[in-house]
């Protein structure tokens, strides 16, 4: 069979089945982004860039420290720095006033506020490192249900 042969007999999408679908929505909004919004995603940011630096500090003490289970050390490096993904991806689609972003960036909150809770309790230079953490978290959670932050992500309320 020649190449003439077999490049005919592919099929091909003709161009009145690709002008017969609706064009697709803009689904992000468009807009200047409300300071809080900005706020918002700076904090969720500045909590990424921390637990990276946990992660990276966790797996060097990992291999060249002492620990005493050092694939443990590993592990919770590893860890941690899956774990900085989730707020740094979420505050780049704040930033990029991403609707999605408003969920991931929630949840970290959340989530930190039982740590925060942890650091807290554990006394010493820790208690300032949990009450900073649990402001932020706060914070955060503040700027992201505020209903310019909202409507500049293009979530309203309800239709009933």
């Amino acid at each position: 069979m020649s190449s003439k042969q077999s490049a005919s007999k592919t099929p091909r999408k003709s161009a009145a089945v690709s002008a017969e679908r609706p064009p697709r929505p803009a689904a992000e909004p468009a807009g200047p982004r409300p300071a809080r919004l900005t706020a918002a995603a700076a904090l969720s940011a500045l909590e990424g860039v921390a637990l990276l630096a946990a992660g990276i500090y966790l797996l060097v003490m990992g291999l060249l420290g002492k620990p005493d289970s050092p694939q443990q050390a590993e592990t919770g490096g590893l860890t941690v720095l899956a774990l900085a993904a989730l707020p740094l991806i979420a505050a780049l689609g704040l930033w990029r006033l991403r609707r999605w972003s408003r969920g991931p960036a929630m949840i970290t909150q959340i989530m930190a506020l039982p740590v925060a809770w942890t650091l807290f309790n554990a006394g010493g230079a820790l208690i300032a490192a949990g009450i900073a953490l649990a402001l932020v978290a706060v914070g955060t959670l503040a700027l992201l249900v505020n209903p310019m932050a909202t409507e500049a992500l293009g979530i309203g309320p309800r239709e009933g």
